[in-house]
């Protein structure tokens, strides 16, 4: 069975993508005879740049992708270059690695309950310090040049990138490389970016690559905090596609072609940018720059990267207050009343979407975790050449844009009738879940100390013994743990869960993403709550249950 893992997940990965680039191109050519389609034809894209606003709404994708990733990975690198090595670094990666788990959707509400206009940043200073005693008449969130957006993806992007990096730093072995410069003079902040961070960032370049794409063609996120009219390229693709008129699908197809474009374009001006800040950096070390005044520049770095995990919490417990809030008058700062009124109103209409969200993200988890241990387990047995290198390509799900083919892969599905399916669900989700479950545990599973085995060996032990006996109890805090970003990462998706499920099977999220127009609070405080607590649960359990099993195995609760 192990010689079939690599091929069953190489599947997984790639086959629904390249079906559904290949059920997208056809209709963006004009032939799709199921709804009259047949003959190839440029007019869907005569269709497609005929629309008033559509610049701007690749624009705003673009931007979106590049300025994101910029200011995420420059935080990152800044707060990692002065703080490493020091106490306040530990302290705040702790505080930072749990954010990983909190759904794009959810930090998007949160944020947007802190910065509108009538939000809780705007409550806290008035009328006080502002004398504000209305809200200002401020597009806030929902401008027209997407700043909002940004930051809302970038405050969600730092602890993503934060802990890609903190995982390549031990493989660079920094210390030698920062006292040497150290030695010579560099600063702190200046000796780690010259010396270390180009090998970080080498081992990391794929993640990068993962951020821009989904940040230039993100569609939650975009719907709650981007602009509304246009909207960025990606939320106008889904809106074509939703629509009665059948004809709009050749269109949309082509929107979607449109899209991966803009992400490729993304991707080679953030290319091009590799290479000049690579320049840059040569040229301050030639020219002898050594920057070892940098007290300003590490406060910086730790001013922003405390400023993102203030928001997302800040955002969390006043989506948790909402949830629970009665009468809340603007400018007090809290409600004059709690209650629990919105709970008993939104009970009876969330069991539905609560079960699909439960069942999905188990499912697509436990598989993603099973082909991802027979991987791992072949990879051990017979080294790391032949298949398994070919999952490098782990990250294809991660960097083409989700847009750009789940149209196609709905038009797939709908042909073998696996739409609005818990098994076309599951097998969607898989696509998304197993890269992330693969990429946390191959480390740990790597790591793991090769004595054990050789020793089962020496007396006798097979090596289906030695997996069940052996590694399986010592990783056994790793995989609950990458299973937990799994069931994390299913619970957050989207776009999927909507075209595929055709919005017949909703969750969690679906219903709080459609619930943002509204306008109603104390509604989104509460299904928002929800979709926030189900990843902490699972995380939750990952910490408890190796607890419990290795209570009387200190060293070995300790090691897994």
């Amino acid at each position: 069975m192990l010689r079939f893992g690599p091929v069953l997940a190489i599947a997984l990965l790639t086959g629904p993508i390249f079906c559904g680039l290949i059920a997208v191109v056809l209709p963006a050519f004009g032939y799709l005879p199921a709804i009259g389609g047949h003959e190839f034809s440029l007019q869907p894209f005569a269709d497609l740049f005929a629309r008033p606003g559509l610049l701007r709404s690749c624009l705003i994708s673009l931007g979106s992708g590049l300025i994101t990733t910029a200011i995420s990975l420059s935080v990152v690198a800044l707060f990692i270059a002065g703080w490493s090595g020091t106490r306040t670094f530990t302290r705040l990666q702790h505080v930072i690695s749990p954010l990983l788990s909190v759904p794009h959707a959810a930090a998007a509400f949160g944020l947007a309950f802190l910065i509108a206009p009538s939000g809780w940043l705007v409550r806290l200073v008035s009328p006080e310090l502002t004398g504000i005693t209305r809200p200002p008449d401020v597009l806030i969130p929902n401008d027209p040049y997407g700043l909002s957006l940004t930051l809302g993806l970038v405050v969600k992007e730092i602890p993503f990138l934060m802990l890609v990096a903190l995982a390549a730093l031990p493989q660079v072995q920094p210390r030698r490389s920062t006292y040497v410069a150290s030695s010579l003079g560099y600063g702190k902040t200046a000796g780690f970016l010259f010396a270390v961070w180009p090998r970080i960032y080498r081992q990391i370049r794929l993640a990068v690559y993962a951020v821009i794409s989904y940040a230039s063609s993100v569609v939650d996120v975009a719907i709650i905090l981007g602009p509304e009219r246009p909207s960025s390229l990606a939320v106008r693709l889904v809106g074509w596609m939703d629509d009665p008129d059948l004809a709009l699908r050749f269109e949309a197809s082509a929107g979607a072609l449109l899209q991966l474009g803009v992400t490729l374009a993304t991707l080679v001006i953030w290319f091009g940018l590799e290479r000049l800040a690579g320049w840059i950096m040569r040229t301050q070390v030639i020219a002898g720059r050594r920057f070892s005044k940098d007290a300003p520049v590490r406060a910086l770095g730790l001013g922003l990267s405390s400023l993102a995990a203030f928001s997302v919490f800040a955002g969390l417990f006043i989506l948790a207050l909402w949830s629970v809030a009665g009468f809340w008058a603007f400018p007090d700062a809290l409600p004059q009343a709690l209650a629990l009124k919105s709970w008993q109103r939104s009970l009876p209409s969330i069991g539905g979407p609560f079960q699909t969200t439960i069942v999905i993200g188990v499912v697509a988890t436990l598989l993603a975790v099973a082909i991802t241990l027979i991987c791992l387990e072949r990879e051990s047995r017979i080294g790391r050449d032949g298949g398994s290198r070919a999952l490098l390509l782990v990250y294809i799900p991660l960097i083409v844009p989700q847009a750009s083919f789940l149209f196609g892969l709905q038009f797939f599905f709908l042909t073998i009738g696996l739409d609005a399916s818990y098994v076309g669900l599951v097998l969607v989700h898989l696509i998304f879940v197993l890269p992330y479950v693969f990429l946390s545990l191959s480390d740990p599973w790597r790591a793991f100390d090769p004595r054990y085995a050789n020793l089962a060996r020496s007396l006798g032990s097979s090596e289906n013994r030695i997996f069940w006996r052996i590694r399986l109890p010592i990783l056994l805090r790793a995989i609950l743990a990458a299973a937990a970003v799994g069931f994390a990462v299913s619970i957050g998706q989207y776009l999927p869960t909507i075209l595929i499920g055709a919005g017949r099977l909703p969750t969690i999220t679906t219903e709080a993403v459609a619930l943002a127009s509204g306008g109603d609070r104390r509604v989104i405080g509460v299904y928002a709550f929800v979709q926030m607590v189900l990843p902490f649960l699972g995380f939750l359990i990952a910490v408890i249950v190796p607890a419990i099993l290795f209570r009387n195995r200190r060293n070995l609760w300790a090691s897994s």
